[in-house]
């Protein structure tokens, strides 16, 4: 992570400056440090030139660069995590951030308690990724996934995932040839129960089929309809 372990930074980038000013004080409060970026510009100089920072609150709806532009940009070079912001009940929001790289999200409004359990999620999903580079690298059906350098191959190919991408592709083959449910990935990877109509798995795994396929035709992970997904031993 880019700060130390004690003092976890977080940006956030909303053109909301009462929402923002408000968010400030109250995550300093629970000991995070905090910048913010009013505008998409603004957000993504700060993202991709400023000082490293461990998560990103991106807005959807703002001057400049709205949010799907400003993750579209910053995924061409950072993987940074991102929790994206977007108004309640828009389906189309939440899908096309997870499409496009967002590693979770929250409708507007929100309690600000759902937000600190969101964040912590992702910090604990990073901790145990850094956890994991002491265990065995692991090699199943032409993909090798390196604990010890957070890197995956598929046929010698280097894929670039993002954290959220790495820890299920991870989760699935520690537990290769069997069903992993979507309730699993959602308790383990995102850190929270899976709730009815919610596609963030759905997306993420939709995405790693995506970067694996450039790679190749064979089908490595398979849909359990209606509970999960499991990854191939073999073509």
């Amino acid at each position: 992570m880019a700060a130390s372990a004690t003092t976890q930074s977080i940006l956030i980038i909303d053109d909301d400056r009462e929402l923002t000013d408000m968010l400030k004080t109250y995550l300093e409060g629970s000991g995070y440090q905090v910048t913010v970026a009013n505008d998409g510009l603004e957000g993504l100089e700060v993202a991709t030139t400023g000082e490293p920072v461990d998560l990103i609150l991106l807005d959807v709806m703002m001057p400049q660069l709205d949010g799907f532009e400003v993750l579209k940009k910053l995924r061409m070079s950072h993987l940074t995590p991102v929790l994206m912001l977007t108004a309640r009940g828009d389906d189309y929001d939440r899908i096309l951030g997870l499409e496009l790289g967002a590693d979770d999200y929250l409708p507007k409004p929100f309690n600000h308690r759902e937000l600190v359990a969101r964040i912590k999620a992702i910090f604990r999903r990073l901790e145990l990724g850094s956890q994991s580079r002491q265990q065995q690298d692991i090699t199943i059906n032409n993909i090798a996934l390196s604990t010890s350098r957070q890197s995956v191959s598929c046929h010698d190919t280097l894929l670039t995932l993002t954290n959220t991408e790495f820890a299920i592709l991870h989760l699935l083959m520690v537990n290769a040839g069997q069903l992993v449910t979507k309730e699993d990935i959602s308790q383990k990877v995102l850190g929270k129960k899976l709730q009815a109509f919610d596609r963030s798995i759905d997306m993420h795994v939709s995405n790693l089929r995506k970067k694996i396929a450039e790679t190749t035709q064979e089908e490595k992970i398979k849909t359990i309809r209606g509970a999960g997904y499991l990854l191939r031993m073999a073509p």
